[in-house]
C-alpha cells in the first residue's frame, strides 16, 4: 500500500463521512471530521422536538448491508443490542386487505419457499408470479442488459396487479423511495440480489432500537477522537483551494472555529449532500478562473486518466472545465422525500408486531405505508407509532395538521382501534432531500474527482445500491480506500 496520507479533512459528518473518517483513522491518517449542522449523521440523524428524542426518518436495515454492519462494531456499538432482528416479511394488519408473508429461520433459498407456500392472502397466481420473479432473476443474475423502470420489469415478469400493490410496489419504494413508473429496474434487482436471493441472514430486517445518532455516527465521532483526530460540529466549510506540493486549504465558519478559521491537509474528502458539495466544487473552479488566483486553470493537479476520462465526457479543455461539469452532473440529482409522523398515544398502546405494511391510498386520505411500534423498540417510547410515507412529496404539501390527522384516521380505521384517530402528541418529519430520485440508467459519479487528494463519498456516487444508509457507508469506504491506495496517499 501506498505511504499513508498524512492529514485528512473530511467534509459532512453524515454516515458517509463517518465511514470515510473512521476507515482513515484506523489506517493511522490525522482525520479533521467537519459538520455543519450541530449533529452528526446527516440526513439520518436523531432529533428533539418538544423534550422527546426520536429520529428524522424511520429506518429499516438488511443483514445485507455487511458494510454498515462490519463499521459499526469497529467503531464499537453492540449491534445486536443497538437493533431488533427479524426476518424478512411483508405482514399487512390482519383483516385489512393485505397479505402475511414471512421468511421463516431456514436456510436459502428454502426460507423463501417456505414463506411463499405459507404466505396468507396471496392467490395461487400470486404466489406462481413471485416464484416466476425470483427463478427468472436468479437465472439472469440479477442483471438487465438494458436498464428500464420497475414497471417496466414487473409488465416483462408477468407480475400479477395483487403482488405489485402488496409487494414490489411497497419494497421499491422502501428501498429506492422513487415510484415504480420512473425507479431504475437494475437497482431493484440489486437490493433484491442481496437479500431476496443472498443467504437467509442477509434477507433479515433489522430494526433500530438506539436512535440513528448512537447506532454509528456518535460512536464514529468517538473513535475518530480516540485515535488522534478532531471532530467539530457546527461548522461550515466555505471554501477550499489547492496549495503547492497537491495539498489543499480548507475554510470553515462556525462558533467553535473562530471567525476566520483555515487550516491546511494533504487530502479532502467531500462528504456532504450533492448539492452542498456542487457549491463547494464550483466554487473552487471560480477561484481559480480569477484573474488574481495563484494557480491559473492549466496549472490545476489533475490525476491522470481519471480527469482525462472526465474531461473528454464533459468536452472539456481543462481541469477546472472538468471540476464544473462534474458540479453540474451533482446539480442535476432530483431530490426525493421521505416523510415520518410519530404519535403518542398513551404508554398500554401496542401493537401485535413490531411493524405492519399499510395499503395507502391517498385518494382515501391513507398516506401511510409502514407503520412501526416504538415502545417494542425503545421502552422509552412505549405508546409512541411512527408511520412512514416514502416519496413523499405529495404528502407533505398537506402541512403538518392535516397530515398528521390524516394518518391517525387511518390507524383508527385500519386497525379497528377508534381511539387511535385521537393521539395526545404527534408531529410530522418530512426530509425533503431525504434521497435522490433513482431513475433508470442514472449516472453517477465516482469517488475520485479527477484532482489529486480531492475526493467525493455520498450515497449518490457509483454503485450498485439506492440511496441507503448501506450505500453511502460503502461510499465514504471506498472513498477512504482509494486515497490510501493513491501516490498522494
Amino acid at each position: 500500500m501506498a505511504k499513508q496520507t498524512r492529514s485528512v479533512a473530511v467534509v459532512g459528518a453524515g454516515w458517509a463521512g463517518c465511514a470515510a473518517a473512521v476507515e482513515l483513522a484506523r489506517a493511522g491518517c490525522q482525520v479533521t471530521l467537519l459538520e455543519s449542522a450541530r449533529t452528526l449523521g446527516g440526513r439520518a440523524r436523531r432529533v428533539e422536538m418538544d423534550g422527546r428524542l426520536v429520529d428524522n426518518g424511520q429506518h429499516i436495515m438488511l443483514g445485507a448491508y455487511s458494510e454498515t454492519l462490519r463499521l459499526m462494531k469497529l467503531a464499537g456499538v453492540d449491534v445486536k443490542a443497538a437493533m431488533l432482528t427479524v426476518p424478512l416479511q411483508m405482514r399487512y394488519v390482519p383483516g385489512a386487505g393485505g397479505m402475511d408473508f414471512v421468511a421463516p429461520r431456514l436456510p436459502a433459498p428454502l426460507h423463501l419457499l417456505g414463506a411463499l407456500l405459507r404466505a396468507g392472502g396471496l392467490a395461487r397466481e400470486d404466489k406462481m408470479a413471485l416464484a416466476r420473479f425470483s427463478t427468472t432473476a436468479r437465472w439472469m443474475d440479477w442483471r438487465l442488459n438494458t436498464d428500464c423502470s420497475v414497471d417496466d420489469l414487473l409488465e416483462r415478469f408477468d407480475q400479477t396487479p395483487r403482488l405489485i400493490q402488496l409487494m414490489w410496489r411497497p419494497l421499491c419504494l422502501a428501498a429506492l423511495n422513487t415510484p415504480t413508473d420512473r425507479a431504475s429496474a437494475q437497482v431493484f434487482l440489486s437490493v433484491l440480489r442481496d437479500s431476496l436471493g443472498a443467504r437467509r441472514k442477509a434477507s433479515d430486517m433489522l430494526i433500530p432500537r438506539a436512535d440513528l445518532g448512537a447506532l454509528f455516527p456518535d460512536a464514529a465521532a468517538a473513535y475518530v477522537t480516540r485515535h488522534g483526530g478532531a471532530v467539530h460540529t457546527g461548522a461550515k466549510v466555505t471554501a477550499l483551494a489547492p496549495l503547492p506540493g497537491k495539498r489543499w486549504q480548507l475554510a470553515a465558519t462556525g462558533s467553535a472555529l473562530g471567525a476566520a478559521w483555515t487550516a491546511d491537509f494533504d487530502a479532502v474528502i467531500l462528504a456532504q449532500g450533492a448539492p452542498a458539495s456542487a457549491t463547494l466544487l464550483r466554487s473552487l473552479a471560480a477561484s481559480q478562473r480569477s484573474p488574481d488566483s495563484a494557480a491559473h486553470s492549466d496549472r490545476l493537479p489533475a490525476d491522470g486518466a481519471t480527469h482525462s476520462d472526465r474531461v473528454a465526457a464533459a468536452g472539456a479543455d481543462s481541469p477546472l472545465d472538468a471540476l464544473t461539469a462534474l458540479a453540474a452532473q451533482l446539480e442535476a440529482f432530483a431530490p426525493e422525500a421521505i416523510t415520518t409522523c410519530y404519535l403518542q398515544y398513551d404508554a398500554g398502546v401496542r401493537l401485535e408486531i413490531p411493524f405492519y405494511a399499510l395499503i395507502d391510498n391517498p385518494a382515501a386520505g391513507h398516506w401511510g405505508q409502514f407503520v412501526f411500534d416504538r415502545g417494542q423498540l425503545d421502552a422509552a417510547q412505549a405508546g409512541m407509532l411512527a408511520v412512514v410515507i416514502s416519496a413523499s412529496g405529495a404528502a407533505a404539501g398537506l402541512g403538518q395538521p392535516v397530515l398528521s390527522a390524516a394518518i391517525a384516521a387511518q390507524l383508527a380505521a385500519v386497525l379497528r382501534r377508534p381511539e387511535l384517530a385521537q393521539p395526545s402528541w404527534s408531529r410530522v418529519i418530512t426530509e425533503k432531500r431525504a434521497t435522490f430520485a433513482c431513475s433508470p440508467a442514472l449516472a453517477r459519479p465516482a469517488n475520485a474527482t479527477g484532482l489529486p487528494g480531492l475526493l467525493l463519498a455520498g450515497d449518490y456516487t457509483a454503485g450498485d445500491y439506492p440511496a441507503t444508509l448501506e450505500s453511502a457507508v460503502r461510499s465514504g469506504g471506498a472513498a477512504a480506500k482509494e486515497l490510501l491506495q493513491s501516490k498522494h496517499g
